[in-house]
Order: structure tokens, then sequence, then C-alpha cells
């Protein structure tokens, strides 16, 4: 532990000096971890308030919690938070250049230039093209008669998913080196040591951006050739109005960052709507009927945005697992936050995880219940930023509504195929970070309807 200096945090009211640096001590033995990352947050949320202040390298961190939090910070209408900077740190070299590791004008510049990829055309064209995937994928689901790891599946599902939409190739033999090398990306982003030692978690992920960085370069002359609908070829002619475009190297860092985001989230969201389900069975038979009454088994975009329950189930498994449990950005100057200013150059970390887990904004939050974000109860309308598992302001998720279109087609599919189950009094044990997921796999049986 390192010895204690000052830190200049100070109150503005009369909130006691003493106690915010009691808070510090108790921040600095609290933790976190991958596993659990919300019961240290509520812990220092329940004993040391809404700012509580931690020593770490090479910043000092204050975590700031509540939805008043999350609106200061991911507004950030001062434009003082700064993304690039505690995320190049985390991610920097593995996930270079990608939208997250941008601020300012650059970072506008580039989500302009990204967003002919996710227009509405352009959603429904990948909704079509996504449905006989998800049909081919989800077929072998019940032949065996045994449950299987359905994050397992799930992630070879995405990522077969994210390959045909945003690459315009079908993986084949590539799905298991593609899916090794992001898996070893996400992990190294977490790693403790960050030295390129030979056999290494950090080393592992450099190694995945290496292979990764080969294997879409070799595409770059023909999809600049091509008229492709998929995102790496709208991409590469993708132009603002000023007649903007990107150059090769920022094409490949963006297509290796949504690549890994596209299906290592919606993987995540996939797994823990479907143990709900499974452990909550009058749901299921719900959003079975839901989508049955849609007619058909390959619905388009706008058809799957009627599946209004489905989308309320989605909803809450978001606010009970968000994929992002904590969203750090680096102040480049003072701001004041309640009693307190914060000096400039500290890590400010808000925790959609913990927002969404507060007793004065959800019912009974520990428990998965839909009908909360239903016009009646709309619990999510309480407050603008207490539900945000995508983030807010300049940098919400510029591929949110795909991710959701994705989910529902994906349980759209399974829904009308199968009943699934977990095994009697399973528990699905949860690692909260770097991204949500089960740690076992999440073994569910899948039976086919008749």
């Amino acid at each position: 532990m390192q010895t204690r200096r000052e830190v200049e945090v100070k109150p503005l009211g009369e909130v006691p000096r003493m106690g915010f640096l009691r808070g510090m001590r108790m921040a600095l033995a609290s933790g976190g971890g991958r596993v659990d990352m919300l019961s240290g947050l509520r812990d220092q949320y329940e004993q040391l308030g809404p700012v509580v202040v931690q020593i770490s390298r090479p910043f000092t961190m204050v975590n700031l919690f509540g939805p008043d939090a999350n609106r200061t910070v991911l507004m950030d209408r001062d434009q003082i938070f700064s993304a690039r900077r505690p995320w190049d740190q985390i991610m920097g070299r593995i996930f270079t250049n990608g939208l997250l590791l941008r601020d300012g004008a650059d970072h506008k510049q580039h989500r302009k230039i990204m967003h002919e990829a996710f227009t509405r055309p352009a959603l429904r064209e990948y909704a079509v093209r996504m449905n006989p995937i998800i049909e081919r994928g989800i077929a072998d689901f019940g032949t065996s008669g045994a449950p299987i790891l359905a994050f397992k599946a799930y992630k070879r599902l995405t990522l077969e998913l994210a390959a045909q939409v945003f690459v315009g190739m079908d993986l084949g033999p590539a799905t298991r080196p593609m899916n090794e090398a992001f898996e070893n990306m996400v992990a190294a982003s977490m790693s403790r040591v960050r030295l390129p030692v030979l056999g290494r978690e950090f080393q592992r992920g450099l190694r995945g951006r290496r292979y990764l960085l080969a294997l879409f370069g070799a595409m770059l002359e023909k999809k600049h050739a091509d008229a492709g609908s998929d995102m790496f070829s709208r991409l590469c002619r993708a132009r603002t109005p000023e007649g903007e475009t990107f150059q090769d190297s920022e094409v490949l860092d963006h297509m290796i960052f949504l690549m890994m985001a596209a299906h290592d989230t919606t993987t995540s969201t996939l797994s823990s709507l479907t143990y709900e389900l499974a452990v909550h069975p009058d749901w299921q038979e719900r959003l079975r009927s839901e989508s049955r009454a849609l007619g058909t088994l390959e619905p388009g975009l706008e058809a799957v945005g009627r599946l209004e329950g489905l989308g309320m189930a989605m909803s809450e498994t978001l606010r009970r697992y968000p994929p992002l449990p904590v969203i750090p950005r680096v102040n480049t100057a003072d701001f004041e936050f309640g009693d307190f200013r914060i000096p400039a150059g500290c890590m400010v970390v808000v925790s959609p995880i913990h927002t969404h887990h507060m007793s004065e904004w959800w019912s009974d939050p520990f428990r998965w219940d839909p009908d909360r974000f239903s016009s009646a109860r709309a619990e999510h309308e309480r407050h603008s930023h207490s539900f945000a598992p995508f983030g807010g302001g300049p940098h919400m998720c510029l591929g949110l509504r795909f991710a959701e279109a994705q989910v529902k087609l994906v349980m759209h599919h399974l829904v009308s195929r199968y009943r699934f189950s977990v095994p009697d009094g399973y528990t699905m044990p949860v690692q909260q970070a770097p991204i949500s997921k089960p740690r076992d796999g999440l073994p569910v049986g899948f039976t086919p309807l008749e």
C-alpha cells in the first residue's frame, strides 16, 4: 500500500475533510475485482457517500456514484472529461485508436464518418442478412438432449454474425483463431503486467491484434474496390458531406474495435437474458407468444421493433448485467460535484452497474422484473441517467441500435424454436468485468418445440 499523501480534493460546504480522508483509506482496502465489482462499489457508497477517492497509479481515482454523477460526466457539457486518456491506459496497445479512445473534434469527426454504417437503411440490410445465419447457428441446439454451454455457443454465433455483417465473410475455419484472438485481446486489456513476455496474457493479446491486422489488411484493396453492404466496405468508402474519409490504418483500427464490441457485448447480453428467461418460464412463454404473433421466423428490423415484451426483458437484463460495469474518464480541468471540488488530472469513474442497483431509483433492484420498464411503471424514466447501459452523451455507444436488433433477432429465433431451462437450483455465477459473463459457460438445456 502506498504511503498516504495529501490529495487536493477539497470540500466546499460543511462536509468534514477528515471524513473524506477516511473514505480514501477505505477505498484503498475495499477493492472490487473482476468477479464481483458491484459489492465493492456498494460498500464504498453506503459507507462513504457519493464521492470516494482511491490512490492508484498513474492517476488518483475518484468514484462518483448515482445518476447525477452519470449525467455530469457522460454529458460533459464543459468538455473536460477525456475518454481517450483512461481507455488508452487500459486498452490502447490492444484496441488502438478505436472510437472509444478518441476525444473532442477527432472523436466527433470519426463518429460522423462511421455513422453511415449505422443508419436505419443499413440496419435493415443487416437484419435481413442475420436471419439465415441465426437459423443455421442454432439449428443443433436441441439435438444432443444434454445441456450445452450457452455462452460458448452464443460467442461462436455472434462472431459469425459480426464477420458476415461487418466484414462480409463466412468464417469457416477462421472462426476458432479469430475467436481466440478476441478473447486474448479482451483479457490483455485487464492485464496487470503489461509486458510482451512470451506466454503471458498481455503478449497473447498483442499477438491477437497482429493476427487481425494481417487478416483485415489483406482485404483492404478488395473492400475499396467493391460496393458491398458490409460495414468494412462502408467504412472504406464513407465520406462526410465535406468529403472527409478514413485512412486505411484508421479503417483497420475501427474494424478491430467494432468486431470486438459487436460480438462480446451481445454475447454477454444474450447469455444473461437466456438465464433469466430460463428461471422465469412465465416470461419465456410471454415472449414466445409475442414472437409467434409476428407470423414469421425471419422478421425484419421493424417487426422485431414491435416485440415490446422482449424489449422490456432485454432492458431489464442490461440493467442487472450491464456489459460495461464502469466508465472511466480523466478530467482535464477542475470541476465541482456536490460538496467537493475535484482537481484536474484525476481518473473519474462512474458506475452504471451501481446506479442500476440503487434502491433510491429502482424498486427491489436485485430482482429481475422487466415490467419496471413498462409504460405504466417506467422506473427508467425517474432520472435521465439512472439507466445507462450504453453510456451517454458524446460517447453514447454508436452501435446500440445494431446490438438491440441482433439480440432481439437471436432471441426471437430461440423462443420460436425451443423451450430452454437450467438445472434445478442453479444460479448463474457471474464475472462482472471487463465484460459481464457467466464463469461456468452457462449450461442450458434446449428442447425443440413441437
